[in-house]
């Protein structure tokens, strides 16, 4: 059927295998063919849901900044639903220590019950709403792309007269997606 010197590369027991791939599929009825075009069109939709536009998306949508729950104003419902892994006894211990003042009393007091990878994995989901007179470096480091030196900056420029004075200063040192992320996590006035 096929002349030898054409697989002339294959191994001898690569060529037989591949012999009896051939004629089994020769062979095969009509149903195997249908099936097999089938699995080959589901195969190529598949493929065409994991093009690089479609991973893409998928990576735009998972790196997308996702809304952070008040520590001090989320129910036990909220923290269950948003927070993976969370059981009602760490929603007691969350509401136990109401109202949170700074990210580290939050922390003190969560890491009575679970390590420090577990505190940084809550707050992924939380945050300690931010004062922008009163709250500490740590605290205003929750907001994304401020750095330990800028918090120190924002400290030695209060009192701010306002929160839009606080918010133009902050926005010299973030950028406006963090500056929008920024106003979500002030306390409220």
């Amino acid at each position: 059927m096929f002349p030898r010197k054409m697989f002339s590369g294959f191994a001898p027991l690569s060529f037989a295998l591949l012999l009896m791939f051939v004629l089994s599929a020769c062979t095969s009825g009509g149903d195997n063919r249908s099936t097999n075009v089938t699995n080959a069109n589901a195969a190529s939709s598949q493929s065409a849901a994991t093009t690089p536009a479609a991973t893409t998306n998928a990576t735009n949508a998972s790196s997308a900044p996702k809304a952070k729950l008040n520590i001090n104003t989320a129910s036990k419902e909220e923290f269950l639903a948003s927070i993976p892994n969370f059981g009602n006894r760490m929603a007691h211990e969350f509401d136990e220590y109401r109202p949170y003042k700074s990210i580290q009393q939050f922390r003190k007091e969560i890491g009575k019950y679970v390590d420090q990878n577990q505190v940084a994995e809550y707050e992924k989901f939380i945050f300690v709403p931010i004062d922008e007179n009163q709250s500490d470096a740590l605290t205003l480091q929750q907001i994304p792309g401020l750095d330990a030196n800028e918090a120190q900056t924002l400290i030695a420029g209060r009192p701010y007269a306002s929160r839009d004075a606080f918010l133009a200063k902050l926005g010299e040192k973030v950028s406006p997606e963090e500056l929008a992320v920024a106003k979500t996590y002030l306390a409220q006035q």
